[in-house]
């Protein structure tokens, strides 16, 4: 695992995480799968495409989490 990319859920972050937040894991994460810091031109669009795709899955990922005994679930459960 990377050790640079955070847990982005509560309780181990106080505040939701923003699009900021995901999109660094995402680059983080596919820097370390390919083995590059920064792509060479002609990979340039594979490599952002990667980034794009894994912060939106983060994103859904996240938004379909529930965290028992927090504030959201309970909330939520009593509606």
């Amino acid at each position: 695992m990377c050790r640079s990319i955070k847990t982005l859920r509560p309780p181990a972050l106080p505040e939701e995480a923003s699009e900021e937040d995901m999109r660094a894991a995402a680059l983080q994460y596919v820097r370390k799968v390919s083995g590059f810091r920064a792509p060479a031109a002609h990979n340039r669009e594979v490599f952002d495409r990667a980034v794009d795709e894994i912060t939106e899955a983060t994103m859904k990922l996240l938004d379909g989490l529930e965290i028992r005994g927090s504030a959201t679930a309970r909330s939520t459960s009593e509606s």
